[in-house]
């Protein structure tokens, strides 16, 4: 752009993010920000209005543990006992308190296969204990009763409606008596009135709701938090969240419960089945006891028995310790025997086997005690769970191999005592012979009696035995300790007010910011003057303000207006720009029709006369001429004539504007079927020529250059060019028509002007549209600065 002397212009550096410009973007908006927020604190106000609460409920449980802390009970006086002897773990009882299985029997025994609703204005809300005016006591249910929804209306002391849907959606309603058995297809159930609430005169109805108590478990182990106090104690909490309080306070209290009573429960099954066969074997022991005692009787007042010979004393007394050993071992194998035969009796597969008694053999002892324990696991296992269950057959298979290793385990160790009580009796054979001389009658008492002592010896045994598991039946203890009762919490945990305000906050906030965001994001037309900034180089001769006026021509004489002082600074810039140099003829085009060519050509050319020029205006577009019409003049004879008859003269076609005096416009006239061909006329130059003698300024109204190429035929007449860019009308992707052209120089001297800004738009300018002098000569400064960089 240095041909005929024009000063050219630099772009400037990419600038920093403008922080106060993206506030203003956004904050024009206000009022959907406002709006938004209000909304969403109406909503969030509505939801905690009408949201259920939901209550901590606490309790704080001391577990005996072998590792953590001494014995709960003090019973050192019965410490060999077994009962008393501490095997549990604090992380096992925490599982076992959250399990499934003790849940399920947790409700169940607080019968909470029903819930009780009463009817909301917006939602149900949930009533328990004496809240609750009638009750419905389960029978029997059906699985597909499970989810299934009645509403209860009290008619009057003695009777109620019942309202169900069918199977087809269709309300049924049914009269019935309090206390009448109701069979239905999902199960069998009474309504009985609550004596603390019931009150005939309270209409209200009551809905209630079955559960399925297995779903309801998981649901309630799920949201159940156990744990401990702190790593070194054995005291838990147990924390339940529960819209109800009394509800979460019955669940945790009698979760308490019920898990103590299966603690004791399996204490006590142990020592009721080992009662139980002691009580079987001193039947038989009596019995055979009495018999031994009076064949001595009997023997003894035969014979006349009253001494043993002092010369066979000797022998007796070695025969005696043998006979002692003998009968230790026929102790032993007679207790074998009773075991033996007792997991051999039909019937027996799935008890507890008893204590080994006497035999201390650590093979033995290990598989009874296995044994036992599934037992035990079986039978917890059979209280929630069916006998067919995978989990209870490999039980029972591991039981079977178990029962086949102790009968192994038993005959080996009789194997053993038959033959060292053989090599007993050989080694007491050799004394009988020495003894051969004392009367037989002495040595049939002595056989007698070690019958006698080893009936009595296995009685006395057994009987001790019997006292003890009777004590551990009767002193058994749980293994746990509550201090302290399950207790509500005075304020809800949720809905929490703060959060959910908070929430509403960045809500109403974020989504009007989203909105506007995505809308600027989806928008591909120009909005700032930024983005012109960064697609063309092209120096921006100034902004235009939107025109509220209405009309065509603002620029007066006697004008203040923002609009008419952006036109002054316009040709202030204009002017600047040629530095002393002839601009006589300008183009005025732009990318597509609508953006403001018409109105900037009259306007510029108003402002330019109000300096004391001469200015036409010339409407060179052929192929859609509106500057008549934009004027509100009569249409007459224009340059389409004047080019293609030679008896047109300019001054024919050159029309004053009495609103402007010194301001004339020329017309395109009638609209040429070959426009192109008709604006390469040599007479277009002859035209220019004669108006540049008459007139101090032309400006040429042309044609969109992204439309048609008729502006580029006047290139060769004109002096600079002007490009108009409509804010939110201009498309972003024909900004680069506009570089393309001052890249190639395919129009003289190109220049930009902005037009349509908005007040308190996205559509940047860098002036305020209520300036005065000192604000233009401002931005006259700056305009200047950026053309001397």
């Amino acid at each position: 752009m240095t041909e005929q002397g024009f000063t050219p212009f630099q772009p400037e550096e990419a600038e920093e993010i403008d922080i106060k410009a993206l506030l203003h973007r956004y904050l024009r908006y206000w009022w959907l920000f406002a709006l938004s927020v209000i909304v969403a604190f109406g909503m969030a106000f509505l939801y905690l209005r009408y949201a259920t609460p939901q209550y901590t409920i606490k309790s704080k449980l001391l577990i005996r543990d072998d590792k953590k802390g001494a014995d709960l009970g003090d019973a050192s006086a019965f410490s060999d006992l077994d009962v008393f002897k501490s095997t549990k773990n604090v992380d096992n009882e925490i599982e076992v308190l959250n399990a499934v299985s003790l849940m399920e029997r947790v409700l169940t025994e607080l019968s909470l296969q029903t819930s009780y609703f009463k009817q909301g204005t917006v939602h149900d809300v949930e009533i328990y204990g004496p809240a609750v005016p009638l009750k419905v006591i389960v029978g029997k249910l059906h699985p597909s009763a499970s989810g299934k929804t009645l509403i209860l209306q009290i008619k009057d002391n003695n009777s109620f409606e019942l309202e169900e849907e069918d199977d087809k959606g269709k309300s049924i309603i049914t009269s019935h008596k309090f206390g009448q058995e109701i069979q239905k297809p999902y199960g069998v159930f009474t309504v009985v009135a609550a004596a603390a609430s019931f009150s005939p005169t309270n209409a209200g109805k009551v809905i209630v709701h079955f559960n399925d108590l297995t779903k309801l478990a998981k649901n309630y182990s799920s949201r159940l938090s156990i744990e401990p106090v702190n790593k070194n104690a054995s005291v838990l909490w147990i924390s339940l969240t529960e819209p109800v309080q009394e509800k979460g306070k019955d669940i945790i209290n009698k979760l308490v419960e019920v898990y103590n009573k299966e603690a004791v429960e399996d204490k006590n099954q142990v020592a009721s089945n080992t009662i139980q066969f002691i009580d079987e074997r001193l039947k038989f022991l009596t019995a055979e006891l009495s018999d031994v005692e009076k064949n001595v009787e009997q023997y003894k007042r035969k014979n006349e028995l009253t001494d043993v010979s002092s010369e066979a004393q000797l022998y007796v007394e070695r025969a005696s310790e043998y006979n002692k050993q003998l009968a230790e071992y026929e102790i032993q194998l007679d207790i074998l025997n009773s075991i033996q035969k007792y997991l051999q009796e039909n019937g027996q597969q799935y008890q507890l086997v008893p204590s080994t008694l006497s035999i201390h053999d650590p093979t033995l002892l290990g598989l009874i005690g296995k044994f036992n324990e599934l037992q035990l696991e079986r039978e917890r296992m059979l209280r929630t769970t069916q006998p067919t269950n995978l989990l209870i057959q490999n039980i029972n298979d591991q039981l079977a191999n178990l029962r086949v290793n102790i009968l192994e385990n038993l005959q080996n160790i009789k194997k053993g005592l038959v033959i060292t009580q053989s090599n007993l009796k050989a080694s007491m054979a050799s004394f009988d012979s020495r003894i051969q001389q004392v009367p037989s009658i002495e040595r049939e008492l002595l056989e007698i009696q070690r019958q006698q002592g080893i009936k009595q010896g296995l009685y006395l045994y057994l009987l001790q035995k019997r006292e003890e598991s009777a004590v551990s039946l009767a002193a058994a203890v749980s293994n746990s300790r509550v201090l302290d009762g399950a207790m509500a919490g005075d304020q809800p945990v949720a809905p929490k007010k703060s959060l959910i305000y908070l929430a509403a906050l960045l809500l109403g906030l974020g989504v009007p910011f989203a909105c506007i965001y995505v809308k600027d994001l989806l928008n591909d037309k120009v909005q700032e003057k930024k983005e012109v900034e960064q697609a063309t180089a092209t120096p921006i001769l100034g902004e235009l303000a939107h025109n509220d006026t209405g009309s065509t021509l603002v620029v007066e004489e006697d004008n203040r207006s923002p609009i008419v002082e952006m036109f002054r600074l316009v040709r202030t810039n204009l002017q600047f720009t040629t530095a002393g140099k002839e601009n006589k003829v300008i183009l005025v085009t732009s990318s597509m029709s609508g953006e403001g060519k018409t109105f900037f050509s009259i306007n510029l050319g108003a402002s330019l006369v109000l300096t004391g020029k001469k200015v036409v205006v010339l409407g060179f577009d052929l192929r859609r001429p509106r500057l008549l019409q934009e004027l509100g003049l009569p249409p007459g004879p224009g340059i389409t004539n004047y080019l293609i008859s030679d008896d047109t003269t300019v001054a024919d076609i050159v029309k004053p504007l009495q609103a402007v005096p010194g301001l004339f416009v020329v017309s395109a006239g009638p609209i040429p079927p070959n426009p192109a061909e008709l604006m390469m006329s040599p007479k277009v130059g002859q035209l220019l020529a004669e108006l540049k003698e008459a007139y101090d300024f032309i400006i040429i109204d042309t044609a969109p250059v992204g439309q048609v190429t008729d502006a580029f035929t006047l290139a060769p007449y004109i002096d600079s060019s002007i490009y108009i860019v409509r804010y939110g009308y201009t498309f972003r992707s024909q900004l680069e028509i506009i570089h393309d052209i001052y890249k190639h120089q395919k129009l003289k001297h190109p220049l930009l002007v902005l037009n349509d800004a908005k007040q308190g738009s996205s559509y940047g300018y860098g002036y305020s549209y209520t300036y005065g002098e000192e604000q233009k000569r401002e931005w006259t400064q700056k305009f200047r600065k950026k053309v001397k960089a």
